[in-house]
């Protein structure tokens, strides 16, 4: 798998969303050694991490040796082309990226943000876990996360039909039916 006819390997990239907040505490964990060794040992080829306002800079690689290849940048007016081409997504728990990427239906790993005062995110990230559409991890136990996740587990997100809720509003507001 990952192989193609001629053994080049096809790309295969994690991309790492911190959005629009420092969230130094994810760059550190996916940019170690150890945790680079573990996504070329699962077939993976690139990582590109987005950091936002962070102030730790990951280490770039060109990939020689056959070792990851590894790029970085703050922001882009959009991600949804890095989050069309990922393999594997490793998102902040942020609504809008985990939705994204659902919607997409790529695999998803959630990294709650522990420094974040009010962390209603982690609700969001912990349920959508146990419902089996993404794995939930934090900056100490991404690796362990990434090392025992089973991708065929996932189940995709089916969102839910928002009709009959709005309808509900509208005649509660006194607008008539359409």
């Amino acid at each position: 798998m990952g192989d193609s006819d001629d053994g080049i390997k096809s790309e295969r990239t994690v991309f790492v969303t911190v959005g629009t907040t420092c969230f130094d505490a994810l760059v550190k964990a996916v940019d170690t050694q150890e945790f680079k060794k573990e996504l070329s040992a699962r077939g993976y080829t690139h990582l590109l991490i987005q950091m936002g306002r962070g102030s730790y800079i990951p280490k770039k690689s060109t990939g020689e040796d056959e070792s990851l290849v590894v790029d970085y940048f703050t922001f882009s007016s959009s991600i949804a082309d890095n989050l069309r081409s990922a393999s594997l997504v490793i998102s902040h728990a942020g609504s809008g990226s985990i939705f994204e990427t659902l919607r997409l239906r790529k695999p998803l790993i959630v990294v709650v943000n522990e420094d974040l005062m009010d962390n209603h995110q982690s609700e969001l990230a912990e349920e959508l876990a146990e419902r089996k559409h993404l794995f939930c991890a934090h900056p100490q136990t991404l690796f362990q996360t990434v090392a025992s996740m089973n991708l065929e587990s996932l189940l995709p997100y089916h969102p839910g039909d928002a009709a009959p809720v709005a309808k509900l509003i509208n005649r509660f507001l006194g607008f008539p039916d359409d």
